[in-house]
């Protein structure tokens, strides 16, 4: 059984804050998930990520990783268990399993490696402190929540829609995968709630499934709240002139005509164009001029650029105003 270094899985120090191990989850979780990263490897990364993560981002787990994970080989040898794990009972070849926080689930293989199996009671560990069982307990529990990033393009944003997703499932270890609806315009930061897809209830309801919605980086748009916000390059005699102008969209281009005059930075909107809202007027779209010069010219071009400079009087640094002068008020020395 092969021993993982959850810390170099997220490439982060073993003293790493909860903030720098969330940063460096996220980063790699855009970086490798299938939707975006299609290599041959990225979905078993993509799994090992989020395994990783699973164990860092819980002061309970990390505790119980940094003081067993070392020790790991003395378990699986029959040796005396670390500091802390002597009330725990294991049993790697049972046809049932406990996790610790009292689920039951069948022994079969689970979403993660047989490594945090054996850590955290995944994949066949018996028995609780003092060697108690969750069978005799009597009292009724609600199942837990749980909460999972839910990664989406502005695309999926906007469009909303049945997606299909794959998790990783607390209760019982193993990989999950559902059929969702997105809601049309949710926003990153909203939460999705699945009711009863979340732990285990003992004698209770189950807990819920809550998708945490994360957007990721998009190619052409930056957002800002509802709004999408794009550059869009344009020729020095289309600035100069005015005409029209493609601007990209979510749903293809849109034709717009820009007035005459136009420098880099003036702004052009498109009104209902950004993302939906479920409630109110939908998101504008805003798009940045950038004058774009050839970077090459030909002979013609040159000619009838040299042609311009000399017949016209602009010159926009002449237009710059001139610094105001150090007084002896407020010199400095």
């Amino acid at each position: 059984m092969e021993y993982k270094d959850y810390y170099k899985t997220l490439g982060v120090a073993k003293d790493a804050s909860a903030a720098e191990i969330q940063r460096a989850y996220r980063k790699l979780a855009r970086q490798f998930h299938p939707d975006v990263n299609k290599d041959p490897g990225a979905e078993a990364r993509f799994k090992d990520i989020g395994e990783a993560y699973e164990v860092l981002k819980d002061e309970e787990k990390r505790s119980r990783y940094d003081q067993y994970g070392a020790a790991w080989q003395r378990v699986q040898t029959g040796g005396a268990p670390p500091p802390g794990w002597e009330g725990f009972h294991f049993n790697f070849g049972g046809d049932e399993r406990f996790d610790f926080g009292g689920a039951r689930a069948s022994g079969s293989a689970s979403g993660f490696s047989s490594f945090f199996d054996m850590l955290f009671g995944g994949a066949g560990a018996q028995g609780f402190p003092g060697g108690g069982r969750p069978g005799s307990w009597t009292r009724p529990r609600r199942g837990r929540n749980h909460e999972v990033a839910l990664p989406l393009s502005l695309e999926n944003l906007a469009e909303g829609g049945p997606r299909a997703i794959e998790f990783l499932d607390r209760s019982t270890g193993r990989t999950r995968n559902l059929e969702i609806q997105i809601p049309r315009g949710v926003l990153p930061g909203q939460s999705i709630r699945l009711g009863g897809q979340g732990g285990k209830g003992m004698g209770a309801p189950d807990g819920d499934l809550l998708l945490k919605v994360e957007a990721l980086p998009h190619p052409v748009f930056r957002r800002r709240g509802r709004d999408l916000h794009c550059d869009v390059p344009v020729a020095p005699w289309t600035a100069a002139l005015g005409g029209k102008v493609r601007i990209p969209t979510l749903s293809g281009y849109a034709e717009a005509t820009l007035p005459p005059g136009s420098s880099t930075g003036r702004k052009m909107r498109l009104r209902g164009r950004g993302l939906p809202s479920p409630k109110g007027p939908d998101g504008d779209l805003l798009a940045e001029i950038q004058v774009v010069v050839p970077k090459r010219l030909t002979a013609d071009e040159r000619t009838l650029f040299e042609q311009l400079r000399e017949a016209s009087g602009f010159e926009p640094s002449g237009e710059v105003p001139e610094p105001p002068k150090p007084t002896a008020g407020n010199a400095r020395g």
